[in-house]
């Protein structure tokens, strides 16, 4: 079984006729494409939207093909410079369209009869969802010529600051016991089962962000400017008023949320305190503890072994989501262990064209691992339920993101804990899936109050990294409260994140807090609903990419707007920290 996963699909390298076919191709798609609005107004509105959609489609595959080889290329590979090239004459020829996309959702908003031109075409009928979108992003447009510079400028100003966040952390190394070691591995050292292990990495991988801090607060500032000053220009009132707006969620439903995960805080500062007091601490638990293995899950898996584990799981559930993992492991689709130069983390990455997905992990065995890979092809899971859709509507909003990805933590955790015979098993199945949830609870919290507190200060002052560590610990001690030892925080957190670096998507921290907990009542559904349940899931996971969240959800009965929904959610638990509670204690 492969260990890197295969592009072969898209490209065999950067110097085939195939790959320089398609990159001298996208010259001529954009001219189609600038020519074709030029002569907007020439024929009746149904047959010009056809022919736009049909070179939209055209040239979407197109770049969306090259887009993805040398975005994955690059991720195994941050100092890819031909790669960063290849997406740099992308980036341009793609802004080079800029002014005729504005110019053409302006001649859609324009239209006055368009739900009867909509009706008459089949095809029309299929993108009503984006075409009425557009009728209300035009109200948010600029000029012309105003979103051609915007989208210009963006190139060198914010996803340049990102692509720098980005290159930094994926090659900084940190001090270890006489060797070098790279961000994610000192990460990963944090579920260790040795105690001074964690500790000495812990305390390595704080000191060596005092080598990349001050570049990187660089970044951050100018990253969230230029989206303060996009919002105003766009006439929103907030960057978070812009993040709701772009995600299709009502702002009724984040106050919902977030109104609920206030209210159970406590019940994970519990779980913390009692971890924390397990592990030999009194003042609440330090973070270098805060991911410490319990109980005696200490077995470690080869990638073979954690196929072989899903398989057998998933085959419980649903035999379409076990065939694609199948393949996911048999085609190459993955991306195992890490190494200098690779980016951290993990995540899962659609190439439309091909329906398939590529899903990249840094994998050192533990049995969390196997949990993350279910979580990334959760979201090929998700790709595959959305792959029958026009080549447009494959974007799904970011809210609903991460439902697929953790419904499948809660199918693989839940068999886990029912199979466990010895309670040291079960300790450690159940306490690390706290550690999880407290993490989309707590830890997301404080990222959505850190994010929130950047763009109050931005406007005003530049954030120096000393002022972005104190915002951070502010930020984690109003979160976590007394569940965590405030002497032992993470002030740095605010450097390895890359959500918190681009310049076209904010906030990206509440959305695994409502995928969490929306996965988790979907979750409770199927528990009580059986198999039944599952054809309804994958109908909402079908229509994510052509309705809002809350529309969405109702195909389920939900409404997101009420607490009720995410409190019966937070409060499922209950149960869980009570039982660890008791497994604390008697092991």
């Amino acid at each position: 079984m492969n260990k890197e996963w295969s592009l072969d699909i898209l490209y065999k390298g950067y110097d085939t006729p195939e790959f320089k076919r398609d990159m001298a191709a996208t010259e001529e798609a954009v001219k189609r494409f600038n020519d074709a609005v030029d002569r907007i107004g020439e024929k009746p509105a149904g047959e010009t939207l056809r022919e736009m959609i049909g070179l939209l489609e055209e040239q979407g595959n197109l770049f969306s093909d090259l887009f993805e080889f040398c975005s994955l290329k690059q991720s195994c590979n941050t100092k890819d410079a031909e790669a960063a090239a290849c997406m740099g004459q992308l980036m341009g020829r793609m802004s080079s369209m800029t002014k005729a996309r504005t110019k053409l959702n302006k001649y859609i908003a324009s239209i006055e009869n368009l739900d009867e031109v909509i009706a008459a075409d089949p095809v029309l009928l299929e993108y009503s969802y984006m075409l009425h979108n557009i009728v209300e992003d035009n109200k948010h447009l600029l000029s012309e010529e105003a979103e051609e510079i915007m989208a210009l400028y963006d190139i060198s100003g914010g996803n340049a600051w990102g692509d720098l966040q980005s290159s930094l952390t994926s090659s900084v190394t940190a001090d270890f016991r006489g060797e070098s070691v790279n961000l994610s591995a000192i990460r990963n050292k944090a579920y260790d089962p040795d105690p001074a292990v964690r500790k000495e990495a812990y305390e390595a991988e704080l000191a060596c962000y005092d080598k990349i801090k001050e570049p990187v607060a660089a970044a951050l500032n100018n990253i969230k400017l230029q989206v303060i000053n996009e919002a105003r220009l766009r006439g929103f009132e907030s960057p978070l008023a812009k993040t709701l707006y772009d995600a299709h969620m009502k702002k009724e439903t984040l106050d919902a949320l977030m109104g609920a995960m206030d209210e159970y805080m406590p019940i994970f500062r519990e779980y913390l305190r009692v971890k924390g007091e397990a592990l030999g601490h009194k003042n609440g638990c330090p973070w270098y503890d805060m991911f410490a293995p319990m109980g005696a899950n200490d077995k470690t898996y080869t990638t073979e072994e954690a196929r072989d584990y899903l398989l057998n799981t998933f085959k419980g559930f649903d035999m379409e989501l076990h065939d694609m993992v199948k393949r996911a492991f048999d085609e190459a689709w993955i991306d195992f262990y890490p190494h200098e130069g690779k980016v951290g983390g993990a995540f899962c990455a659609g190439i439309k064209t091909h329906k398939q997905s590529r899903v990249l992990t840094n994998f050192d065995g533990s049995f969390s691992d196997i949990v993350t890979l279910a979580h990334e092809l959760g979201h090929a899971f998700h790709n595959l339920n959305i792959e029958d859709h026009r080549p447009l509507n494959d974007d799904y909003s970011m809210p609903v993101a991460e439902t697929a990805s953790t419904f499948n933590e809660h199918v693989v955790m839940d068999a886990a804990i029912a199979g466990a015979k010895d309670p040291k098993v079960k300790l450690a199945l159940i306490e690390s899936q706290l550690m999880d949830v407290t993490q989309i609870i707590c830890d997301i919290y404080s990222r959505y109050l850190f994010e929130s507190a950047v763009f109050a200060n931005r406007e005003e002052s530049f954030m120096f990294p000393d002022t972005l560590c104190e915002m951070m610990l502010d930020a984690q001690k109003k979160a976590y409260g007394d569940g965590l030892d405030h002497d032992c925080l993470h002030p740095y957190m605010w450097v390895c994140k890359g959500h918190y670096y681009s310049s076209g998507l904010s906030f990206y921290n509440w959305p695994y807090a409502f995928g969490g907990l929306f996965a988790r009542g979907l979750y409770a559904k199927y528990l009580a609903d059986g198999p039944e349940f599952v054809k309804k899931y994958k109908e909402l996971l079908h229509a994510t990419p052509v309705k809002t969240v809350e529309e969405t959800a109702l195909i389920a009965g939900i409404d997101l707007t009420s607490k009720d929904f995410w409190r019966m959610s937070l409060a499922s638990y209950i149960e869980k920290i009570e039982e660890f509670k008791r497994l604390v204690a008697s092991c």
